[in-house]
């Protein structure tokens, strides 16, 4: 528009100020609702640009710039417009570019104490907070633990009571809702540093669902001192819940991991400690040249109380202990332990039986009475030559000689378990034994109370019926046999099983 003379003037209390054009020199006062000024040069007429700037133009009085001055108001409310786009464009990059770094974080680590740190001080700087922390529920210990901190130290944090009412981040934890607001009432900054030093905070709380199951809480989000502002905006509550969302997820993954290193650490320790006792009885190929003999000792869990052992003693001698420590698992074992030890020595310098079970009972008192704990016991020697079986038994009655022809007969017990009657006399008994076709028979209650689902027990009648329909069959496929057919009728015993067949 030639000839007309355009300034862009800024407002500034009372008066304008040029910012565009040629300075006139003086500075006209805010126009009055007409927009028209009496200026040195002459009457002028200023109309406001709007956007909220406090921009006038300032064109010749008549109207010849009004096309221009409404043009202008809409490229500058348009650019305006396009410059809050931008803005509210970059906040949101910022903040996806923090979603996806958070991600990041967790997917490559499943210990979240080694990415806390990280996502504490990413989610300051996007939200503007100089401090923040991570709290998170330890169900060991019932209370909120600080895993990571900015702007003050985790360990001045302590354990927090899930049922403080005087804490926010228990109060979020317990309601599973966000707060939001201006510092609480009587937080004023503590002597150790700790607490809010800003008139801002945020707790959200960190929250996960499993597939198919209730959402619940596992932690909290805490953000204070807002650097920008006195309050934290709802965008930012939105943006920290959905990282607060992606932190629960990695909560119950670290937990997952944890237990089942943890699972497979035991069974670990559990195979070793099971490999280690199986390693304390001996083969049945310690006898061989001697006697025929097959055994399976299997604890009820990964180790237990039944043991057995073989001597030899010369001559053609042969001794076979069988016992069984009162309960199973790891106090069972530690005990047979012990009993192997002890039996180790004292079957190999006592003559008879009975005299090797007192020594055993006298060296096992003090740990048997410690451990509030018995066992029954049976310890036999075979003598090919003069054709006879001696033994005595502590309270074992599960011992039985079958004969090549005929019935049973049971090896009687002689004295009461170890541990239970002090210095009881132990006596013994002997029978005539035929070689190649006498079977020495000797298991553990274990065996014969195996019960099916219906309640009913294997039974000594039953594993008897099976050890003789089998009496002329080598020793190892007794065993098998018996106790596949005890498994079939039993499959989940709920005690240590032994079961040891010796032939001279």
């Amino acid at each position: 528009m030639p000839g007309v003379c355009l300034r862009l003037w800024r407002a500034e209390g009372e008066t304008l100020r040029i910012i565009h054009g040629e300075d006139p020199g003086w500075q006209p006062r805010v126009p009055s609702a007409s927009g028209l000024a009496s200026t040195p040069g002459g009457p002028a007429c200023f109309m406001p640009l709007g956007g909220g700037a406090d921009l006038w133009i300032e064109t010749p009085a008549g109207g010849s710039g009004a096309p221009l001055q409404a043009l202008l108001g809409v490229f500058l409310r348009t650019d305006r417009q396009l410059a809050r786009l931008s803005e509210d464009l970059a906040t949101r990059y910022e903040e996806i570019d923090l979603l996806y770094t958070i991600s990041e974080i967790l997917g490559h680590t499943v210990r979240l104490d080694a990415a806390a740190l990280t996502i504490v001080r990413a989610v300051s700087e996007v939200v503007g907070a100089r401090r923040a922390s991570i709290v998170v529920y330890d169900p060991a210990s019932g209370r909120l633990r600080t895993v990571a901190a900015q702007g003050f130290e985790p360990a001045l944090a302590g354990l927090i009571a899930v049922d403080d009412p005087g804490s926010v981040a228990a109060r979020v934890f317990r309601e599973a809702r966000p707060l939001i607001g201006g510092a609480p009432p009587g937080s004023a900054t503590p002597a150790d540093g700790r607490g809010y030093r800003g008139g801002a905070f945020m707790s959200v709380p960190i929250c996960y669902q499993p597939q198919n199951g209730a959402s619940r809480c596992v932690g909290v989000i805490n953000l204070t001192d807002k650097i920008d502002g006195d309050r934290f905006s709802a965008s930012e509550q939105k943006l920290v819940a959905a990282i607060a969302n992606q932190i629960g997820a990695a909560i119950e993954i670290a937990r997952l991991v944890e237990r089942e290193r943890e699972q497979q650490r035991v069974h670990d320790e559990l195979e070793l400690a099971h490999h280690l006792q199986a390693s304390l009885l001996p083969a049945p190929t310690v006898l061989q040249g001697d006697a025929e003999a097959a055994v399976r000792c299997i604890p009820a869990e990964a180790v237990g109380g039944d043991f057995y052992t073989f001597t030899r003693l010369g001559l053609g001698l042969v001794g076979v202990m069988v016992g069984d420590v009162s309960s199973h698992g790891f106090a069972a074992a530690l005990v047979m332990a012990a009993v192997l030890a002890a039996a180790g020595i004292h079957a190999s310098s006592a003559e008879t039986p009975d005299l090797t079970l007192s020594a055993l009972r006298d060296s096992l008192a003090e740990k048997l009475n410690s451990s509030d704990t018995y066992l029954t016991v049976l310890y036999a020697i075979l003598d090919p030559i003069a054709g006879r079986l001696t033994w005595a038994s502590a309270g074992h009655p599960h011992a039985f000689r079958i004969p090549g022809a005929g019935a049973p007969e049971r090896l009687e017990a002689t004295a009461p378990p170890l541990g239970l009657a002090g210095a009881a006399e132990i006596g013994r008994r002997s029978v005539a034994w035929e070689k190649a076709s006498d079977l020495l028979c000797l298991w553990t209650d274990g065996l014969v109370d195996a019960q099916n689902s219906e309640g009913e027990r294997f039974g000594e009648a039953r594993l008897l019926a099976a050890l003789e329909a089998r009496r002329t069959y080598p020793a190892e496929r007794i065993v098998s046999e018996v106790i596949a057919e005890a498994d079939g009728f039993a499959p989940h015993p709920a005690d240590d099983r032994t079961l040891l067949v010796l032939r001279l």
